[in-house]
Formats: structure tokens, C-alpha cells, sequence
């Protein structure tokens, strides 16, 4: 027998230490919520949840640029809306100048009324914009096209929806709504005859086409971003749900183990001092 070197209280030293250190790392878990709280924890499951991580929080962004493109859209379109209206309006008007029945005061009444509401169109193409863009012109300023319009909808470059450029919603842009609008300011009398609201009646018509045919393109890449916006929220439903198996804690499972390094440090303390115990038998010896 020896006394100098206690073996066996060293190895429940040694035992004891790792028991704590699995002890510490549980409770880090179930304090954090984290499986994963540091590399060392599992480095290569750390990678794989940091780049979930990343692309969860990417698709996110998308998710608020497509959001936001929406809103856009749906100003454009009510906007649009708003001038078809007016240009029915306009349509009802030209027909009532045009009919015998309707004496030139009435038609000189009926075209300071046509000016006005064709003003408005203009009004309406220059103040519609979303953030600052103007969405119905080139600018404020500017009655020349629209420019093109790309949205970020995905984590890559390539991920983009584009709202076309050329809507030029406004008398300038739409045929021959500014010789009518110049017609209807005219300070003659009979500048605004039966015969000139017959004149500009199909121009009306092929207006309200045009501008018909640019709402169903905001129309078209309003139904492209919300499609793309449900794809995007699976996405990252999914994406968080994979990067939670691998990152965050099973309680029922780390719990257990918990308790079990508990009963064992217990048990440790209790082969530590019986280990220490077992040295004083040796004094006996020496009696």
C-alpha cells in the first residue's frame, strides 16, 4: 500500500472536473435556449445554422422590399384609377357638347369644365409617387416616361421583378389629351364647337386604352410581388424552422441530462472523500 500518491482520489478529482464542466455546459443551455452557444459546442453545426441564419434574415429584407413594391403598385394603380375616371367623365362631357340640344354658352361651360378635370389628370400624374419617386411621369417636372423600376425580391442578385418603364399618364403622353386640353382653354366662343367634342371623342377612347393597358401592367407585377412575397414567407418559415433543430435546445432532453451529471457529481463527491478515507487506513499499520 501507498500513501504518497492517492491514485484513486485523483481519478475521482479528474471525474469530478468533468462532471462540472458538463454540468456548466448544460446549464449554459438551458439558460441561453441555445444547443449551440460556442464552436466548440458543434463547429460544423454552427456553420450550417449561421448561414440559415444569414438567408433567414436576407429572405426577411425581400420580404420587406416586396411589401413595400406592393404599396407602390397599388398607389400607381389607384392613381390610374382616378384618371380613368376623370376621363370618363370627360367622354360624358364631349358627347353632351356634341348634341344640338346644347347651346354654345353650354358648350363654352362644358369645356371650361373638360380643362379643369383634364388639369387634374395632369395634377394627378405629377403628385403620385411613392418615397419621392414619381411613378405616373418621369418627375415631378417632367411629363416624359416613367424610368423602369426593379425590385429586390430574393437573397441573389438575379432575384428581381421589374416594373416596366414608359407610363406617361399625363395630357402629353396620352393621344392627343393636349390638343384637347388647349382646345377646351381656347378664349373664342366657338372654339369649342359640336363638331371638335365629335373630333376628340375617339382620341378619348384610344386614351383610356392606353392608359387601361398600363394599368394592367402595374396590375400584372402587383399579382408577380405577391406571389413572390408567399413563396419568400415559406421560405423563410422553413428556413427557421431547420436552423432551430440545429441551434436551439431540447429542454426535455437537456433536462434529464442535467440531472443525470447532478446524481453523478453527487456521487463523485461521495467517491472523492471515501478515496480520501481510504489512506487513513494505513495508519493503522503503523500502530
Amino acid at each position: 500500500m501507498r500513501i504518497n500518491t492517492n491514485v484513486a482520489s485523483l481519478n475521482a478529482q479528474e471525474q469530478a472536473t468533468n462532471t462540472n464542466n458538463r454540468l456548466s455546459s448544460s446549464l449554459e443551455k438551458l439558460s441561453s435556449g441555445l444547443r449551440i452557444n460556442k464552436a466548440s459546442d458543434d463547429a460544423s453545426g454552427l456553420a450550417i445554422a449561421d448561414k440559415l441564419r444569414t438567408q433567414a434574415s436576407s429572405i426577411g429584407q425581400s420580404i420587406s422590399n416586396g411589401n413595400s413594391a406592393v404599396s407602390l403598385t397599388q398607389i400607381a394603380d389607384k392613381a390610374m384609377a382616378e384618371q380613368s375616371n376623370i376621363l370618363d367623365v370627360v367622354k360624358q362631357k364631349l358627347i353632351q357638347a356634341s348634341t344640338a340640344t346644347t347651346s354654345q354658352e353650354g358648350r363654352t361651360a362644358i369645356a371650361k369644365d373638360v380643362n379643369k378635370l383634364l388639369t387634374q389628370l395632369d395634377n394627378i400624374a405629377e403628385q403620385t409617387n411613392y418615397n419621392g419617386i414619381t411613378l405616373l411621369q418621369a418627375s415631378a417636372g417632367d411629363k416624359a416616361s416613367s424610368a423602369k423600376l426593379t425590385f429586390q425580391m430574393g437573397e441573389k442578385a438575379a432575384n428581381v421583378i421589374d416594373l416596366s418603364s414608359g407610363i406617361t399618364a399625363n395630357t402629353s403622353g396620352l393621344q392627343d389629351m393636349s390638343k384637347l386640353l388647349a382646345g377646351t382653354s381656347a378664349t373664342a366662343a366657338s372654339a369649342f364647337s359640336a363638331d371638335s367634342a365629335r373630333a376628340t371623342m375617339a382620341s378619348v377612347d384610344s386614351a383610356i386604352n392606353q392608359l387601361n393597358a398600363w394599368r394592367s401592367d402595374v396590375g400584372s407585377t402587383q399579382n408577380q410581388l405577391e406571389s413572390a412575397l408567399r413563396n419568400m414567407m415559406t421560405q423563410q418559415t422553413n428556413i427557421k424552422a431547420a436552423e432551430s433543430v440545429i441551434r436551439d435546445v431540447d429542454y426535455a432532453a437537456e433536462t434529464a441530462n442535467f440531472n443525470k451529471q447532478n446524481i453523478i457529481a453527487q456521487a463523485g463527491t461521495y467517491a472523492q472523500s471515501q478515496a480520501n478515507a481510504m489512506q487513513q487506513n494505513i495508519t493503522r499499520l503503523l500502530q
